[in-house]
């Protein structure tokens, strides 16, 4: 089908240049006072026939070049199409003005060449300024939206926000659940690049690499069909930037949204950066049971600990429990009294001696 037009828009140039251009060309070769040849339907023909005898060369390298472009297109964000286009048509029309000017000076270079070159250079200006400065732009048009919101808007709009998904907090798998639960409100934000690594992940040769890409998929298919909350897939991409992190962060700062995760390497870069994170271990942490010094808690001592005559043992929401002088007490259940405990970004730390120990002194 392409093909077909491209050789019936080949016929219609040669038309229009038999009109025009062949009894100019006749008269230049001292043929134009035969009247069979300069009559304009016999100069069209002839224009017709000789551009379609071009297509049987020609066609398949336009038709290529067609479907190069169709295909740059279909692949190219809508963000970078739209603004490109608009800085294009922007380009255009301050080349249209200027032009329009310069048609007072009775100069017939000026007249002729200069709108050409103006649009040429305008065009190409005004393209790669809305396509380089897109982020900006749309930063700056949400920003102006949500300026305009007050009052009751404004506290709708904290309803609003967008919690941008990492690759670490998908497979990690427990971001399903507190979607579930409703705490984590707002519109989640899955990003094209992190689909793409995810997807990476799940085609790795390394069977445990494979297994957490497809439970990460999984993961995602469930918040999108069994959790009643707003799921966005983000198409752009930001080429200029190869980490994945580091295009989280930009797309964070573009939307003003928060970025989800449980990476603690993420998680400085964002706070170095003033955007705003979940870490979902430190929800994790929020929510464990709260263990004062000097408490009394009954425990079972599964294992040696690091330092001498240490035993170790965990809550039931697995947070570590140091038993000093509790290698003796392996495999058994005791109570124990908290001594001390300690707040880290990995975890909490319990740490605790043996009641029997405490009555003996």
């Amino acid at each position: 089908m392409l093909k077909r037009i491209v050789q019936a828009c080949f016929i219609i140039t040669g038309v229009t240049i038999g009109i025009f251009f062949i009894p100019a060309v006749l008269t230049v070769l001292e043929l134009g006072d035969i009247q069979f040849i300069t009559n304009p339907y016999v100069t069209a023909v002839i224009g017709a026939i000789i551009f379609y005898l071009i297509t049987f060369w020609a066609v398949d390298y336009v038709v290529n070049f067609v479907k190069w472009v169709e295909e740059s297109l279909i692949k190219a964000p809508i963000t970078d199409i739209l603004f490109g286009s608009l800085g294009l048509l922007t380009g255009l029309f301050v080349a249209f003005l200027i032009g329009f000017a310069l048609n007072v000076i009775e100069v017939p270079v000026v007249n002729t060449v200069a709108p050409i070159l103006l649009t040429l250079i305008f065009g190409y200006l005004g393209y790669q300024v809305g396509f380089k400065k897109r982020d900006e732009l749309m930063s700056f048009f949400s920003q102006a939206g949500r300026s305009k919101k007050k009052g009751q808007e404004e506290s709708n709009e904290m309803g609003k926000e967008f919690k941008i998904l990492d690759t670490s907090v998908i497979i990690d798998g427990r971001i399903a659940d507190i979607c579930q639960t409703g705490f984590l409100a707002g519109t989640i934000i899955i990003p094209q690049f992190v689909l793409e690594e995810l997807q990476h992940i799940a085609d790795s040769s390394d069977v445990l690499k494979r297994n957490r890409g497809r439970r990460g998929l999984d993961i995602l298919n469930r918040i999108q069909k069994e959790i009643p909350i707003k799921v966005e897939i983000y198409e752009g991409d930001f080429e200029e930037i190869s980490e994945v992190d580091s295009k989280l962060v930009k797309l964070a700062k573009l939307i003003n949204g928060y970025v989800v995760t449980n990476d603690y390497n993420l998680n400085k870069v964002c706070e170095l950066q003033g955007v705003s994170v979940l870490n979902i271990n430190d929800l994790a942490n929020a929510v464990k049971p709260v263990v004062l010094p000097g408490e009394e808690i009954n425990v079972q001592v599964i294992k040696d600990g690091k330092e001498q005559n240490q035993g170790v043992a965990y809550l039931d929401d697995g947070t570590m429990i140091v038993v000093e002088e509790g290698r003796n007490y392996i495999g058994k259940n005791i109570d124990v009294l908290v001594t001390s405990v300690l707040q880290t970004s990995a975890g909490r730390m319990i740490f605790a001696k043996p009641k029997l120990l405490e009555r003996a002194l």
